[in-house]
């Protein structure tokens, strides 16, 4: 029996209010609803998924609570990557808030929506030095054209443990590749960065993609990352608006099952664990 998936390692949860989730415009009127963990766990249970790891889609210290608190409520959520203010003068104390938690393993900022530069800001850099000696993890969330300043970035920080989201966000219906494939190779270079295979659907078109056309992608992130530093995630439910849940994940789990049974196991589920340091077993 092939290996399946353990641990979905991105998923977000949200209760809808047109203001606060703004960003869900008219093309995804199928988001406009709650999304909540007992519709992720019928998805899941449906394709033998054990866990998943919440990641925070509003920057506000509210939703990392809220995270936080669904955590303690649905054991499945494994962990919750939040959000801080990483710039803010009182960082330490936002950490410090939720550090104690031991289902806090990291923090993600939006900078796919942040201008040019904003990786190369002193105060945000600074924030970002904070998490390390906390043992949390980062969650590089940038498009292709910002993947360039993600490198140096990452690198600042060697001891750092990151996590790229969604390889980069490639146009796949624009077909680029060359550029967005050096830069990919170039930040799978540095050993403390990781790579999550997932929301690609996403950056195709939505009604046409097919498993060919995605697949160039997925066998460059294995390439660079090999299965050591690659874990799997459905992105869910922004994923649905391209496709069911068992479908997202198959085309993953299809491009990594020339893999021997071991890799394949690290890919989904020892990798994230292992990042994480999750309380999920690997039985």
């Amino acid at each position: 029996m092939p290996p399946v998936l353990q641990i979905d390692t991105h998923q977000h949860f949200w209760t809808y209010d047109a203001v606060e989730y703004a960003w869900i415009d008219d093309r995804m009127t199928p988001l406009r609803r709650d999304f909540l963990p007992d519709d992720a766990r019928r998805e899941m249970n449906a394709i033998g998924v054990r866990a998943c790891v919440a990641v925070q889609v509003r920057q506000t210290l509210d939703e990392t609570s809220w995270l936080l608190g669904l955590a303690d409520q649905f054991p499945f959520i494994a962990g919750v990557v939040g959000w801080v203010d990483l710039q803010a003068p009182d960082v330490d104390a936002q950490l410090e808030r939720f550090a104690d938690h031991p289902r806090f393993v990291g923090v993600r900022h939006i900078v796919q929506a942040e201008p040019d530069g904003f990786l190369d800001r002193p105060a945000f850099l600074d924030g970002v030095a904070r998490l390390e000696p906390l043992d949390l993890t980062y969650d590089i969330l940038v498009y292709a054209r910002q993947l360039a300043a993600a490198i140096p970035f990452a690198r600042a920080f060697p001891r750092q443990r990151f996590v790229l989201d969604h390889l980069g966000k490639p146009d796949v219906r624009a077909q680029e590749y060359q550029g967005w494939r050096a830069h990919l190779n170039a930040i799978a270079a540095l050993p403390n960065v990781c790579c999550k295979l997932s929301g690609l659907v996403t950056e195709a078109d939505w009604g046409s993609w097919t498993r060919a056309q995605l697949r160039p992608y997925l066998d460059a992130a294995l390439e660079a990352f090999g299965p050591e530093r690659l874990m799997v995630g459905s992105d869910w439910p922004v994923c649905t608006l391209a496709g069911t849940y068992k479908d997202v994940i198959g085309v993953t789990v299809d491009a990594i099952g020339e893999y021997s049974v071991a890799e394949q196991e690290r890919m989904l589920g020892g990798t994230a664990r292992d990042f994480w340091r999750l309380g999920v077993s690997s039985a």
